[in-house]
Formats: C-alpha cells, sequence, structure tokens
C-alpha cells in the first residue's frame, strides 16, 4: 500500500511537472507578442539578437543539467555518494558558469562586432550573469527530481518565468515611456531572465531550507566519470531545445549583417530581422502539443522498455502519430491564416509570406522533439547528438549561401533544410532500432485529407468573410477572420481525424489533454 502510495504521488508530481513546463513555454512564446508591440519591429530584432545567448544557459540548467543530476543522484542509494556526487556536479558547474560568464562578459564587444551591431554589447552583459545562477539553480531542482519531489520543481519553473516576463513587461513599459531606447527596452528585458534566474533559486532555497542534513561525509569517487556522465546526459536531454537555439544564434550572426551587405539601410535590416523573429513565437506555441508528448508520455516508454520490451512499442507509434497529427495541423493552420494572424498579433501583414516559411519549421521540429525524446528512453545518445549536430551545419551552410542569393526567406529556408534532415535521419535511426512501421499507410492518407479539406474550408470560409467584412479594416478585421478561420480549419480538421478514428479512443486518453478529443469521436462515431 506504502509503495503503491508513493507511486501515485511521484505521477501526481510528474503531471504538475509536466503542466508546469507547458504553461512555461506558453508564457514564453505570449510575452513577446506585447513586447513587439511595445519596442516595435526594431526593438524586437534588438532583444532577438541576444536572446539565443540567454536562453541556452537557462535551458542547458533548467532542463538538461537539472535532469541529468536527479537521475544521477536517483540512481545511488547511499547517502554519502549523494553527497559526493552533488559536490563534484556543483564544483563542474560553478567552473563552467564562471567560464560561460567570462566569454560573454569580456568578450561581449567581439561578439556584438561579429553580430554587425556593436550596441549589443551591453545586452550580452547583463545576460552574462544568468550564468552565474546555473549552479546553483541545476543542483537544487535535480536534488528535489531525484527525491520525487516534483512540486517545488514545478512551483520554481513557473514563478521563475512570472517574474521574467513581469519585469520584461513592466520595465519596457518603463523604458519606452522614458528614454524611448529600443537599446535599454532590450537590456531591460534581458536582465529579466536573471531576476527570474534569482527568484526561481530563492524560492527554491525556501523549500529545501528544512531537508539540510549535516549528518552525511563526502566519500572519494572518480571526478571524470560523474562529470562525464552530466554533462553528456544534460545535453541529451535538452538537445531538440538547444538545436532550436543554436539555428537562433547562427540567425543572429548571419541575418542582420547579410542585409546590410547586401546594400539594405541599417534600420530597414532591423525591421526586417525583426519581423522575421516574429515566427519564433509561433513556432513555439506550434510545438507545444508535441513538447508534452515528449514530457508525459515518453517516461512511460522509458518504463516499459525496463520491464516489457517490446511492450514500449504501442507508445512510440502513439507519440509518433500524435506528434505529427498536430504538428501538421498547426503548420497549416497557420500559413494559411498568417497574414491576419500577423497583423493581429503584430500590428502589421508585413512579410507574411517569410512567416509562412518560417512556421514548417513546425512539423519536423515537433519530431525532433519526440525523436530525441524516445531515442533517450532507449538510452541512444551519440548518434542523435551527431544527427542534430548535421542539422546544424546545414543551416550554417545554408545561410551563408541562400542569405545573399534570395534575401532572409533565405534563413527560413535554411532552417527547414536542416531541421527536416535532422527529423528524417532520426527517423530512419529509431526505426532501425524499433524495426515496426510508426504509421500505417491511412494514417498518412488521413492526415493528407484533414489538411487539405481545412486548407479548402479556411479559404473559402476567408473569401465570404472577406466580402462580408470588407466595411471594417485593421487589426479590427484582422482579430475576427483569425478567430473565425482559426475555428473552422481547426473544427474541420479535427472533425475528420475523429471520424477517420486513426487515433483510438483509448490512445486519446494516454494524450495530455486528450480526453475531450476521445469523447467527441465516440460521439461522432455514434451518430446514425
Amino acid at each position: 500500500m506504502t509503495q503503491q502510495y508513493g507511486m501515485k504521488k511521484y505521477m501526481r508530481g510528474a503531471l504538475l511537472l509536466t503542466l508546469a513546463a507547458l504553461v512555461v513555454k506558453v508564457l514564453s512564446a505570449v510575452y513577446r507578442v506585447p513586447f513587439q508591440n511595445l519596442v516595435g519591429d526594431e526593438g524586437f530584432y534588438v532583444y532577438q539578437q541576444v536572446y539565443p545567448f540567454i536562453s541556452f544557459f537557462v535551458v542547458w540548467t533548467s532542463g538538461g543539467f537539472a535532469i541529468a543530476i536527479s537521475k544521477m543522484l536517483a540512481d545511488t542509494a547511499d547517502i554519502n555518494r549523494k553527497r559526493s556526487i552533488s559536490k563534484i556536479i556543483f564544483s563542474y558547474l560553478t567552473v563552467l558558469s564562471l567560464v560561460f560568464f567570462s566569454l560573454l562578459f569580456f568578450g561581449a564587444q567581439m561578439l556584438a562586432y561579429w553580430m554587425g551591431d556593436e550596441k549589443l554589447a551591453p545586452l550580452l552583459q547583463t545576460g552574462a550573469f544568468v550564468a552565474l545562477c546555473m549552479p546553483t539553480l541545476a543542483l537544487l531542482k535535480g536534488t528535489f527530481q531525484a527525491k520525487g519531489a516534483m512540486e517545488p520543481v514545478a512551483y520554481a519553473q513557473v514563478f521563475e518565468q512570472l517574474i521574467r516576463v513581469l519585469v520584461i513587461l513592466g520595465g519596457t513599459v518603463l523604458v519606452m515611456h522614458t528614454s524611448k531606447s529600443i537599446y535599454a527596452a532590450g537590456n531591460v528585458a534581458v536582465l529579466g531572465a536573471v531576476v527570474g534566474e534569482i527568484a526561481g533559486i530563492m524560492l527554491l532555497l525556501f523549500y529545501i531550507r528544512k531537508q539540510l542534513n549535516g549528518n552525511c561525509h563526502v566519500i572519494k569517487i572518480n571526478i571524470w566519470a560523474v562529470i562525464k556522465d552530466v554533462t553528456l546526459f544534460s545535453l541529451s536531454v535538452s538537445l531538440s531545445s538547444l538545436m532550436l537555439l543554436g539555428f537562433q544564434l547562427v540567425d543572429s550572426f548571419t541575418v542582420y549583417t547579410s542585409l546590410l551587405e547586401q546594400g539594405m539601410p541599417m534600420e530597414q535590416a532591423m525591421v526586417q530581422k525583426g519581423i522575421y523573429d516574429r515566427g519564433q513565437p509561433l513556432v513555439q506555441l506550434g510545438v507545444v502539443i508535441a513538447s508534452s508528448l515528449s514530457l508525459a508520455i515518453v517516461p512511460l516508454i522509458a518504463q516499459k522498455i525496463k520491464t516489457a520490451g517490446r511492450g514500449a512499442m504501442p507508445f512510440v507509434q502513439l507519440t509518433y502519430r500524435t506528434a505529427l497529427l498536430f504538428g501538421t495541423a498547426a503548420t497549416f493552420g497557420l500559413i494559411i491564416t498568417m497574414p491576419y494572424v500577423n497583423e493581429l498579433l503584430f500590428t502589421t501583414a508585413d512579410l507574411s509570406a517569410v512567416l509562412m516559411v518560417v512556421v514548417v519549421q513546425i512539423i519536423p521540429f515537433s519530431l525532433i522533439l519526440t525523436f530525441t525524446a524516445i531515442l533517450q528512453g532507449y538510452g541512444k545518445l551519440k548518434i542523435p547528438a551527431l544527427i542534430v549536430a548535421a542539422g546544424f551545419i546545414v543551416k550554417w551552410l545554408s545561410n551563408i549561401w541562400l542569405l545573399p542569393t534570395i534575401g532572409i526567406i533565405g534563413a527560413a529556408l535554411a532552417s527547414n533544410f536542416g531541421l527536416f534532415l535532422s527529423a528524417i535521419f532520426l527517423m530512419l535511426y529509431i526505426k532501425r532500432i524499433v524495426n515496426v512501421s510508426l504509421a500505417p499507410l491511412v494514417f498518412y492518407k488521413t492526415l493528407a485529407a484533414a489538411s487539405i479539406a481545412m486548407v479548402i474550408a479556411v479559404k473559402v470560409s476567408a473569401f465570404l468573410f472577406h466580402v462580408l467584412l470588407s466595411a471594417i479594416d485593421g487589426r479590427t478585421q484582422a482579430a475576427i477572420m483569425s478567430g473565425v478561420l482559426i475555428l473552422i480549419g481547426a473544427s474541420t480538421f479535427i472533425t475528420i481525424i475523429a471520424k477517420s478514428r486513426i487515433l483510438k479512443e483509448k490512445e486519446w486518453f494516454l494524450i495530455p489533454f486528450g480526453r475531450r478529443m476521445a469523447l467527441y469521436q465516440l460521439w461522432l462515431n455514434k451518430r446514425k
């Protein structure tokens, strides 16, 4: 009975951690909309240029290192060995954080020069302080997770992000009403990340203060083995997220400078890069389903692999099908409504064609999130890392080739090339491991039919409503059109998927928030 209660408590904590991660991802995407509205496309360019540098440390700490630490501590029964591992990892992370801090703080001028905008240097220096939070935050989160105490970690993650968003938006409003400097607004936004990390540490320290125990001593263990394990596992856990940040880093170094080299005025180049960066929050929102799947279903896969071998296959197939299903729906939905969504969220419909290409990233990135998480469950780390690295190289080389040739849309295409290449090779690697079909042919046919039907329904509705709303223009029309078309498109897609039953009702119940879809599918197929 005690064991059952413990498992129930653990699952409740895991669910809470999943929900917290989803809230953080949604907040991370959503706050960019009011921020862009406050600072304009030039100000958005400023923030997005330095954002990948800062987020690299946050993602690696909150995601990768914390989970790696929790695994290593959970796999160790001896309390003295746990203390030794914690001490080694904390010392290692302290060295890493000081190295990263020095690179960003003292190398800020050089990095800003390479990005083509030396005014970005103070923002990089402010962001460097995020690295100093890394050792404490990672160790605290990892320690709680190792004990199965997920609640403090979940609360800290949400608290971090809330504080970050409040500082960013509150500080930006203040700056834009006083100095109106887009670089000062960007600096405040970067400061928000630092303050958020400190807030998370303070909350975790509040939770852990009564759990400190001085009755154990440190024992000697292999230092390099611990460092190797925590580094490899942390990188594998956060691989997919770090990949997307790596792509954004490539854009930070190449897009703006390429536009300047083509003779574009500085202000126009800033605006174009800022508009191009509008695609990032859209992509983040588009992959929320895949993120929730990798967080919720993949632990089941890992458990089945340990206990039942091939019993994991149905979960692998379900995760793949659902990620592809919703990734495709989000992509096509955003493409056909982009002009309206673009104007509604970001005040203008500029470069909507470019953003249509950007959001195609949702499909391969949803699959990459899923594949890397599944492979992690199988204990496969090296090959996925090499595949992701190859995708990164393709992105970099494609940017260098396409940007001077076809302009900023080349950067969007380069990201798609790199992501699709990685997704395809990861799929081939998984199929070699599991040696089963991930989905039958009827699944792909139904998915294609639902996508085509959604596009037709939205296009016809857009024509009709555009005529009806011709007297209204601007963001009001965009708001009405976006809401109506998204509702029509989603209803069409979901109805065809439910009617076809390509996912069974019992499978929907395994998916986060899939209960309503299961009930709708049952109702729809019982109708005469």
